[in-house]
């Protein structure tokens, strides 16, 4: 094992051994008792200091200035970083010093958590610290943090800047890029804020299957899965609404529901295979009740985080407060396109999306054309809060016929800034015009629409119990967050995005360095230089390898021959 770790990594190690060796548990299970913050004595001290005589904070390690027998160390909790001195003779008053003079200066490093006890006081600079009275070893770390330097004026350079590490490894990106926390803290604070606006209009929170054995509610692909016990095929929910309004059937005015959907296809700045979702039912009400309900909802939202209903996001001032401008789907192609399609069968639909250069194929019915048709060329036109309102019967299954236009249905989709944040109907709750759309939806999937809905029988089964008139709100908690916290990639407002698979390092033994031609006496020192593998020797600079093999030489005191300079050239042949 220890062939492939760095010589950082084996430095920590052996410091973790020397921690063990003087009775110090480097992982203690006793609580450590904490009674203020870094945030909170930064932000107080100065207007009750008699509260702070006596304080304990955990943390971990970020800084390390050591002068002799006094040091300042920098302490980042989950609030934020504050200043620790330490002065060996208060820490340790008796003639063993080990404490301060082996532990604190040669034991730990930036990345431990350690926990302090001490009096905060202001320095001779004015900087608010903490007087260390005690401290204890609570968490030794075995893999050396990056090092995100800032400059005066809090400017960062040499950070933890690349997206894809980033995102792999959240729990460094967190701790040494901690500004990114906030995008979290939002995110909270978005469903906290719904979550408390719904149940103050008496709506119950609920949980529904994520394993269903029919994928419905929407039009997507699925995740497919077996049942050993029960050997049966079930499914990864791409949407939860059917059992929602299974439980309006059951007599409840309004339930939602915040869950995880899942949803078997591609991958962009906008699009993970697994989201967040909230969905909400509301019984004796339409989309038009909707309309008002979601500006309401949006506005505190936004009020609760930013103080005021306008957000700055990118280029573009958002204003959440209603009302939002409306337009049908028809409406919305006419005015960006000049083409009204409206009358429009769907192999002329088809030609007009051929002439404007837009990817059909052959499974695509009338629905599925123009939605590619409004996608394509009006989507990113609406900048401003839209409702999008009165969609063809074949793209919505799921949503009442118009109650005064023939061909439609009763439903908005809500776009801000070019992308759809939620999607409303006024239900179908008549059984027999449902399971005619599911027969229609089942003629889709025979032409090869791999994204139809499924026939749910037991639905059917539920709305022929009657289901009074009802409206549901579907809106994606992430784009949402993307808004609320000005972020253009989805990657970013959630903690672990899916990725692909990391590609593992090939462990390198020495007897392959040997065979690329590295003296045996000499493959240590290669791997205390930190190359560990044959890519890294290759990827190096061949002159500094030479260079900094003299230098480890000198260091390391080795009573070996240092090779020539075309001997070391030949490594890299």
């Amino acid at each position: 094992m220890s062939t492939s770790l760095s010589e950082q990594e084996l430095l920590r190690r052996n410091s973790l051994n020397q921690l063990r060796e003087l009775g110090i548990n480097p992982y203690p299970a006793e609580t450590f008792e904490i009674n203020t913050t870094a945030a909170d004595i930064l932000a107080n001290y100065e207007k009750e200091k008699t509260a702070y005589k006596t304080v304990s904070i955990a943390g971990r390690i970020m800084g390390r200035n050591i002068m002799g027998a006094a040091s300042f160390a920098e302490l980042q909790d989950s609030t934020g970083r504050i200043q620790v001195y330490l002065k060996r003779d208060e820490l340790c008053p008796n003639e063993d010093k080990t404490l301060y003079n082996t532990v604190f200066k040669k034991l730990l490093d930036i990345g431990d958590f350690i926990g302090i006890q001490g009096f905060v006081f202001t320095t001779q600079t004015g900087e608010i610290s903490i007087h260390v009275t005690e401290f204890k070893v609570l968490s030794k770390s075995l893999r050396p943090l990056p090092i995100v330097k800032r400059d005066d004026d809090g400017n960062v350079y040499d950070g933890f800047t690349n997206p894809e590490l980033r995102y792999r490894q959240r729990y460094v990106d967190l701790t040494v890029n901690p500004d990114f926390k906030q995008i979290f803290i939002i995110r909270s604070k978005v469903i906290n804020t719904m979550r408390n606006y719904f149940d103050s209009q008496g709506w119950m929170e609920v949980e529904t299957p994520i394993l269903q054995p029919i994928h419905g509610g929407a039009a997507a692909r699925p995740f497919a899965t077996h049942h050993n016990t029960l050997d049966m095929p079930l499914y990864l929910r791409i949407a939860n609404e059917l059992y929602l309004k299974r439980l309006i059937v059951a007599g409840f005015d309004g339930v939602y529901e915040f869950g995880k959907m899942f949803r078997n296809e591609g991958m962009d700045r906008t699009h993970n295979p697994e989201f967040t979702s909230m969905e909400i039912y509301v019984a004796y009400k339409d989309y038009i009740w909707m309309m008002g309900m979601v500006e309401e909802c949006l506005e505190k939202i936004a009020v609760a985080i930013h103080g005021s209903p306008i957000v700055k996001v990118a280029d573009h001032e958002i204003n959440f407060e209603g009302p939002y401008e409306k337009l049908t789907m028809y409406e919305s192609i006419h005015k960006y396109t000049g083409i009204d399609v409206s009358e429009m069968t769907e192999d002329q639909i088809s030609e007009t999306c051929k002439t404007l250069g837009i990817e059909i194929d052959n499974s695509m019915g009338r629905g599925k054309l123009i939605d590619e048709l409004f996608s394509e060329k009006v989507e990113a036109n609406l900048i401003q809060p839209t409702y999008i309102t009165d969609y063809p019967l074949e793209m919505t299954p799921l949503a009442k016929k118009h109650r005064s236009k023939d061909g439609l249905v009763e439903r908005f989709e809500l776009f801000v800034l070019g992308k759809e944040i939620g999607n409303a109907y006024s239900e179908l709750n008549d059984p027999i015009d449902q399971k005619e759309r599911f027969e229609d939806q089942l003629k889709l999937a025979a032409r090869g629409d791999d994204e139809a809905m499924a026939m749910d029988d037991d639905f059917i089964r539920a709305l022929e119990y009657g289901m009074p008139p009802t409206s549901g709100l579907g809106i994606g908690i992430d784009r949402l967050v993307m808004l609320m916290t000005n972020q253009s990639t989805i990657q970013e407002v959630l903690f672990f995005p899916q990725m692909r698979p990391e590609k593992k390092a090939k462990i390198t033994t020495d007897q392959d360095f040997i065979d690329s031609g590295v003296p045996e006496e000499w493959v240590q020192v290669v791997r205390k230089m930190g190359i560990n593998t044959i890519e890294e020797l290759k990827a190096a600079n061949p002159n500094k390898v030479f260079n900094d093999l003299g230098g480890m030489r000198k260091k390391m005191k080795l009573d070996i021959v240092m090779p020539a300079k075309e001997d070391v050239m030949s490594w890299f042949s």
